[in-house]
């Protein structure tokens, strides 16, 4: 939910107004000395900063959150942060953006053994962030004991060794779950991220009609990552044709909205926590259909 090349201006109000709960992905880069909002680490200029182009634009939905107090609604929005370049000043400055804001941020304290769990205090907003080590440093390693947390990793995915790209992309979506995760949670590491091609060899574009062997490969991975107790996530499940496109990946394309759908309904069944897609709309429309019924 960020513009891309100055176009595209639209995703997070568009994101915001399909209902709540929901996710938003922001991924950063830096520039001119702050955490800007970007694709790539390469700026082309103009790209909006975290706290103006997120933070101040959700601060409205948030303070109306803080003053209802209906804590059992929270959070109401998911941030999650992909960052493009992991350069320690950069991280720094989101730490310190983030304690800006930490009345709104649902946090846990920092303990001196990564393995024992301390509960979340849950507020309007919980931010995510990915595996990398170096955000592990900043965000929590670095931190004393008993300071707050104020975002959450994902768990290291263990590597898949293969000589060529074919066989590298037929283990990952057949090697056994356990094999793929073998971490359980740890204070900081409570989420795992996953490309579709764990699920469907290849991805989306290799992805064919949906079996009933593809939804049981999805549960499985899904009641791995809860009987370990992590959340999950899938990115980025998305279905257009060319002139359906508004700036999305077709790397992540299933090539039409009803090959997505199946997907998301395939993944709400499964128990996944977290979908990812361009078209929220649309996701958001089949989410209030499986309520209803």
């Amino acid at each position: 939910c960020y513009p891309y090349e100055g176009q595209w201006s639209d995703r997070l109000t568009r994101a915001l107004s399909t209902g709540f709960p929901v996710a938003i992905e922001q991924d950063l880069a830096w520039g001119n000395g702050q955490p800007v909002v970007s694709h790539s680490k390469d700026l082309k200029g103009g790209e909006p900063t975290l706290r103006q182009h997120f933070f101040e634009a959700v601060r409205p939905v948030v303070e109306k959150a803080l003053r209802d107090n209906q804590r059992q609604d929270w959070p109401l929005i998911v941030l999650h942060f992909d960052f493009k370049d992991n350069r320690r000043e950069l991280l720094e400055a989101v730490w310190k953006l983030l304690g800006e804001y930490e009345p709104w941020i649902s946090t846990a304290p920092k303990t001196a053994e990564p393995s024992s769990l301390q509960p979340i205090s849950v507020g309007p907003l919980l931010v995510l962030t990915e595996d990398n080590d170096a955000q592990e440093d900043v965000f929590f390693t670095s931190l004393p004991t008993g300071a707050k947390l104020r975002l959450f990793g994902s768990a290291h995915t263990a590597a898949v060794n293969a000589t060529s790209l074919a066989e590298r992309a037929h283990l990952a979506a057949t090697l056994p779950p356990d094999q793929l995760l073998t971490d359980r949670p740890t204070n900081y590491r409570r989420w795992w991220n996953n490309s579709w091609a764990l699920v469907e060899e290849g991805g989306q574009q290799r992805a064919g009609a949906w079996t009933s062997q593809d939804d049981s490969r999805l549960r499985a991975l899904v009641d791995h990552a809860h009987r370990l107790g992590f959340w999950i996530r899938f990115y980025t499940l998305d279905g257009f044709t060319a002139a359906q496109n508004r700036g999305w990946d077709q790397g992540y394309n299933f090539g039409s909205l009803e090959a997505a759908t199946l997907r998301w309904h395939a993944a709400l069944a499964a128990g996944v926590n977290l979908i990812a897609t361009d078209q929220y709309e649309d996701l958001a429309r089949e989410m209030k259909k499986e309520n209803a019924q």
